[in-house]
């Protein structure tokens, strides 16, 4: 009887278990943070914790998408990075609109609920970042969920940065521009994504080109 141990077919198979454990505890505890920080951001009417909420709506369907690939190969996981990217972009790009609109109707948030929620999203964050940080260097897939979570680190203690100063100066501003430096953040790490993912699909693709033209020439005539 074959020791799995030893055995590397199943070794890659206790990898991707312990993936997909870890993304369904992730993908659980942002979707719950998602409605927790869309609520509190409506009625706190603060744009940083809507971008915040988004940003949480993001990484439930990024994690969603890793959990389909991790038993998947590398091109197919390097078209997941690629789409996974692509709805950082999106993030961003919504972010900046919230930004617009705040900017030409100026308000003053609840900076109470601004504070209360980004620390309590600050610790459930830092749990899937806990969670995660083993796989962060294990395949292009595992390493775009690492980055989207370390980004909710920042996020969170950028949004309870602003509440301190939106109390202090009584002033809405500090709010948006908190919302536009998410929306930075958030496209900055759509390009380091995106290209990372491209990079990987062309290898992959060269790799299985590559084995199809061996294929073919060790085909007896």
């Amino acid at each position: 009887m074959t020791d799995c141990c030893g055995d590397k077919e199943c070794a890659i198979e206790g990898l991707k278990a312990r993936q997909s454990t870890t993304l369904e505890i992730v993908l659980a505890i942002n979707a719950v943070m998602f409605v927790v920080e869309l609520a509190s951001g409506l009625m706190a009417r603060s744009t940083a914790l809507l971008s915040d909420s988004l940003d949480n709506l993001g990484d439930a369907l990024t994690y969603g998408l890793s959990l389909y690939a991790v038993t998947r190969g590398a091109r197919s996981k390097a078209k997941v990075a690629l789409f996974k990217g692509g709805l950082i972009l999106a993030a961003g790009l919504f972010v900046l609109g919230q930004v617009v609109y705040g900017a030409i109707h100026p308000g003053i948030p609840v900076f109470e609920a601004m504070g209360i929620v980004s620390l309590i999203a600050l610790a459930a964050n830092g749990a899937c970042l806990a969670l995660l940080w083993k796989h962060r260097a294990e395949d292009v897939n595992m390493s775009s969920v690492w980055q989207c979570s370390r980004n909710d680190i920042a996020s969170n203690i950028a949004v309870f940065l602003a509440a301190g100063v939106v109390w202090l100066t009584q002033s809405g501003w500090p709010d948006i521009v908190v919302g536009l430096a998410l929306a930075c953040l958030f496209l900055r790490s759509a390009v380091k994504v995106g290209m990372s993912a491209f990079r990987e699909l062309r290898a992959a693709t060269a790799a299985c080109q590559a084995e199809l033209v061996s294929a073919l020439t060790r085909r007896p005539s």
